[in-house]
């Protein structure tokens, strides 16, 4: 075996951040990819994974210290070992928002792609709990907690995993010191959720529960000859995030034609142009530059509904970043332009095609994809002529668009040939009416059809 260094990733333009929690200790051995250390700065919290398999030789850090990408923060030992149950997958860079508190038991069930490793599944796919697992709380303990404004103790990684898992951590026991929540309580959460009578109600009491059937147990090898496939990184934390959002939120889906004949022409006599320049516009630029404004004009589609506080309240905000959904061969991650509004759409073509670059290759850092006010998702390269997207939570809102169509338009007098780009918007009717859904389409609709509508 030798010796390496463990040092802190590409953590985005963060530096300084300070270590909140360190999660192994010398001697332990750990998987390629399991956290060893938290850290927090004062947007974002991140995981710090183990860069190999192997035994931890020492940790030279500890809470309160200050790191940045490149710091050594101990040794691990490498090399041919004995084989160890793999551990969880790192938590992904997480907002400090936490989830509403009204996560049913079926959430951590939609999650059970993700659960953690200290559940065993066999190959048909049932679970076995580990020694040691709690029982699922009843919903009178969990009224009594949220009545009596109980909050959970846990660390901002500790979130940010529960988060992943679909996990309301004001239905965990803790077991750590002081009652704070460890990560071992949120997988024993998940493995007695996995086990318990889909009938569990919701923690809101009252019969909330949504009574889901078990997962289907299929052995496919009976009908004949299958691959299986593991899934990436990605698929795993969207599942689980995908998953949640669709059962947590009560979500409607608006539609919207948007006439872009003239902005198609514009956009490609600029083009052409410009082309010995090396300037090329996208149609994703001036939909970004649309939504800016009508974010503008509409604040509380730029909010994040906070169920948390004492208060339930809306947060909004005074910047304007906005994420897109880009197709990788892992899957769909979601780069994150920020100020949007204040660049113009020459910037804004040319930043969106350097990340969504990055992102086929595999190098978007954690900052690159944190912190958005609103997602835009275009199929329309594809093809498609309307969808349904899933609300990126805790945006209240998401944009679909998707390929756009010459189609037959009465102008009154005769039919006219007009270029017709539909849009799908998809809005938390907690936090947004279909009044209002419906003025935000068809203003984003009106502001593409002449974008000299954006300069007032």
């Amino acid at each position: 075996m030798s010796t390496i260094n463990i040092e802190v990733p590409d953590i985005g333009d963060f530096s300084d951040v300070p270590v909140i929690e360190v999660m192994v200790k010398p001697g332990d051995r750990v998987e390629a990819d399991a956290p060893l250390v938290s850290l927090e700065s004062d947007k974002a919290t991140m995981d710090i994974p183990a860069p190999h398999a192997g035994v931890i030789g020492q940790i030279t850090v500890k809470v309160g210290d200050r790191v940045s990408q490149g710091s050594v923060i101990g040794t691990m030992e490498v090399g041919e070992a004995p084989a160890a149950a793999p551990a969880p997958a790192p938590a992904p860079v997480a907002a400090a928002v936490t989830p509403a508190p009204t996560a049913a038991v079926a959430a951590p069930v939609a999650a059970a792609g993700a659960a953690p490793a200290t559940t065993t599944q066999s190959a048909r796919g049932d679970y076995t709990p580990a020694a040691g697992a709690v029982a699922l709380p009843s919903a009178a303990d969990i009224a009594a907690e949220l009545v009596g404004g109980k909050k959970a103790h846990a660390s901002p990684s500790m979130r940010a995993y529960a988060r992943e898992l679909g996990v309301d951590l004001a239905r965990v026991k803790a077991s750590g010191p002081k009652g704070r929540i460890t990560r071992e309580d949120i997988n024993a959460f998940v493995k007695g959720a996995l086990q318990a009578p889909a009938t569990a109600q919701a923690a809101t009491g009252g019969g909330g529960g949504l009574d889901l059937l078990p997962w289907p147990k299929v052995d496919f090898t009976k009908f004949g000859d299958i691959e299986r496939k593991p899934l990436s990184r990605i698929r795993k934390l969207s599942a689980a995030n995908l998953a949640r959002n669709w059962v947590m939120i009560p979500a409607v889906t608006y539609h919207e034609d948007a006439d872009v004949t003239e902005l198609e022409a514009f956009r490609q006599q600029i083009n052409a142009e410009q082309a010995k320049a090396g300037v090329k516009l996208t149609m994703l630029a001036f939909i970004i530059k649309a939504v800016c404004a009508a974010l503008k004009k509409f604040p509380e589609f730029n909010s994040s509904i906070d169920l948390q506080a004492e208060e339930p309240a809306l947060i909004m905000k005074q910047y304007c970043h906005i994420g897109f959904a880009a197709d990788t061969p892992g899957g769909l991650v979601v780069p994150v332009i920020r100020d949007a509004d204040k660049k113009g759409v020459a910037q804004l073509a040319a930043e969106c095609g350097e990340l969504a670059t990055k992102a086929r290759d595999g190098k978007l850092s954690a900052a690159e994809m944190q912190g958005a006010c609103f997602t835009i998702s275009s199929v329309g390269g594809l093809g498609g002529t309307g969808f349904a997207p899933i609300i990126n939570a805790p945006e209240v809102a998401i944009l679909g668009v998707s390929r756009s169509t010459m189609k037959p338009v009465w102008d009154g007098s005769a039919f006219q040939p007009r270029l017709i780009l539909p849009l799908s918007l998809t809005a938390d009717h907690r936090v947004i009416d279909g009044a209002a859904a419906t003025r935000f389409n068809a203003h984003v609709a009106a502001l593409l059809a002449d974008m000299r509508r954006v300069l007032m």
